[in-house]
């Protein structure tokens, strides 16, 4: 749902294993190409987005100041769309990426704690950012608008799609450390 932010310096970069990664959420509003991304502003708008198979992105719960911590929430055709939503020189991971970056890190449950910011998830959820990835649970936004799990769940869009309309993703949901 969220990647990293355009304008980014090498500090806000990490090499995990041989891979690459942007340490914040991506923050546009236009594509690579410079073409304009719809902000949905509202439930109705998100739907007609999904409907008509339109780009869109928002704020968690439209807020602009949810974007400043969590980046801008994309729906898949943002995602997906060969004007390409990532940064020049960037792209949207794949599963096997996210697979490779899973087994650098000790596999999925362990690369989970050492992916997650040390602060921000609820409830004492949060991870060892030993990784550096910092991620944070921004959140996602349904089909029908809703909003759902902001401090409790991140989400991050990879490009494989392993059935229609099923796309993989990167999950990392509260879990309360021991």
């Amino acid at each position: 749902l969220f990647f990293s932010l355009v304008g980014f310096s090498a500090a806000q970069t990490i090499t995990i294993g041989d891979q690459v990664w942007m340490t914040k959420n991506l923050n546009v509003d236009k594509f690579r190409n410079g073409d304009p991304i719809l902000e949905a502003k509202s439930n109705e708008e998100w739907i007609k987005a999904g409907e008509n198979k339109q780009p869109a992105w928002c704020y968690y719960e439209n807020d602009p100041a949810n974007g400043e911590k969590y980046g801008k929430l994309y729906n898949w055709y943002a995602v997906n769309d060969p004007r390409g939503l990532a940064p020049e020189g960037w792209h949207v991971p794949s599963e096997e990426e996210l697979q490779d970056l899973f087994n650098y890190l000790g596999g999925r449950k362990m690369a989970g704690i050492a992916l997650k910011n040390d602060t921000g998830w609820f409830n004492k959820g949060n991870g060892t950012n030993e990784s550096g990835f910092s991620a944070l649970p921004g959140g996602h936004r349904h089909l029908d608008g809703i909003f759902d799990t902001a401090e409790s769940l991140g989400n991050w869009w990879t490009s494989s799609v392993f059935k229609e309309n099923l796309i993989t993703l990167l999950y990392l949901p509260y879990k309360k450390r021991k």
